[in-house]
């Protein structure tokens, strides 16, 4: 059976990037418009994986994170930021948070589903 990825971003273009580049690589992949769908959808399911952005309406990607790692089934599935925040201070904030790893926007599509085949397979 296919991994599962859960894929939040509020820009559609990117989302459409993102579920191309995964789907091509294998990977099931369902969409979320910010961090409080993404969030509606993970209480639904338990994915393999999930990526985030960070600046998004109605919940960020932090906040995203803080409520999944209080979700049964969450404490231990990875969480990657996809995000255009790059400083030092944010990656601080997205590891207290509970992320597992960091990609910075724009991003490799090689790149990308190398470092979810290195984490999930």
């Amino acid at each position: 059976m296919a991994k599962t990825i859960l894929a939040v971003d509020d820009s559609a273009s990117l989302r459409q990037m993102v579920v191309f580049s995964l789907k091509a690589a294998g990977y099931q992949v369902t969409e979320a418009v910010d961090g409080q769908d993404g969030l509606e959808k993970a209480r639904n399911q338990i994915f393999d994986l999930v990526l985030t952005d960070q600046n998004m309406p109605r919940m960020d990607g932090l906040a995203l994170i803080k409520s999944l790692r209080v979700l049964p089934g969450y404490q231990h599935v990875p969480i990657l930021m996809l995000t255009t925040e790059a400083s030092d201070e944010m990656k601080m904030k997205g590891k207290m948070a509970g992320a597992n790893g960091w990609l910075v926007k724009p991003f490799d599509p090689q790149r990308l589903t190398g470092v979810v085949k290195k984490i999930i397979g």
